[in-house]
């Protein structure tokens, strides 16, 4: 569960670049419910994906050349362009630099070291996230990687994220993540918003390459995965028990974006 949207470094939104809006919000309405709606003609046809009111995502076509749909998540920071200098120290690549969005607030996009694509959100009027960690909503976050060390150390250089490593078997590590400044550390009871796993060779052979993924709540693992293969998605992992975590499933959209959903054992 994400605890740490209103901390420097936190999760705190979440957005959806697709070919075809209108259908990518059919989709999405009819597995989580949720409603469109937009940001205003001057917003290019960028819209907020609210359930019952309250956003939980937003969503709009892709803007940048040769790019494939995908779910970008970004992270609170109280200064945009501090972070800007922080990536390129660290090693990481500048995608679009801090730019005002109206009076809303100031993002920017990056790519890390090892190839995932990510934004920070330094807010305005719009601070984050209505809607966390509730059945339709966000609940987690994670980044399959071709490079496990290389992550850990830029995020925790450009994010001040605090992580603690946890064996999975088979010589696995999960690393769980969280911003500094809470209660604890990341995964021990303290602050965290999702986790980093090193993608297997076999991975890496197949030509997997590192993204984020949000995992969204649901009340029902497998009744979503039948309703997501209905809506068009296709199954990557079908549904499955993680102990300690809950019951979770992961697809691919009817456009190619990647995501998960997840029943959470806290639930």
């Amino acid at each position: 569960m994400l605890t740490s949207t209103q901390l420097p470094g936190g999760l705190n939104w979440l957005d959806l670049g697709t070919p075809d809006v209108a259908a990518a919000g059919a989709f999405y309405r009819g597995l989580f419910g949720w409603e469109f709606a937009s940001a205003g003609p001057e917003a290019g046809g960028y819209g907020f994906l609210r359930k019952d009111g309250r956003t939980v995502a937003a969503v709009g076509p892709l803007t940048e050349e040769g790019a494939s749909s995908a779910w970008t998540v970004y992270f609170r920071t109280t200064d945009a362009a501090a972070t800007t200098r922080a990536v390129e120290a660290a090693g990481g690549v500048v995608r679009f630099p801090p730019a005002e969005v109206f009076t809303a607030g100031r993002m920017a996009g990056f790519t890390d070291p090892t190839g995932a694509e990510f934004a920070v959100w330094e807010p305005r009027d719009t601070d984050g996230l209505d809607l966390v960690n509730e059945p339709g909503s966000v609940s987690w976050i994670e980044l399959y990687t071709t490079d496990g060390a290389a992550a850990r150390k830029f995020y925790g250089s450009v994010l001040a994220w605090e992580s603690t490593d946890r064996p999975m078997g088979g010589g696995l590590v999960y690393t769980i993540v969280g911003p500094a400044g809470g209660e604890g550390n990341a995964g021990g009871g303290g602050t965290a918003h999702g986790g980093i796993l090193q993608l297997q060779q076999v991975h890496l052979d197949a030509g997997s390459t590192s993204e984020w993924h949000p995992y969204f709540e649901v009340e029902d693992c497998d009744a979503a995965l039948v309703r997501a293969r209905e809506l068009g998605a296709t199954v990557i992992i079908p549904a499955m028990d993680a102990e300690g975590v809950g019951r979770l499933a992961m697809f691919l959209d009817p456009f190619g974006a990647p995501f998960a959903v997840l029943r959470s054992a806290t639930r």
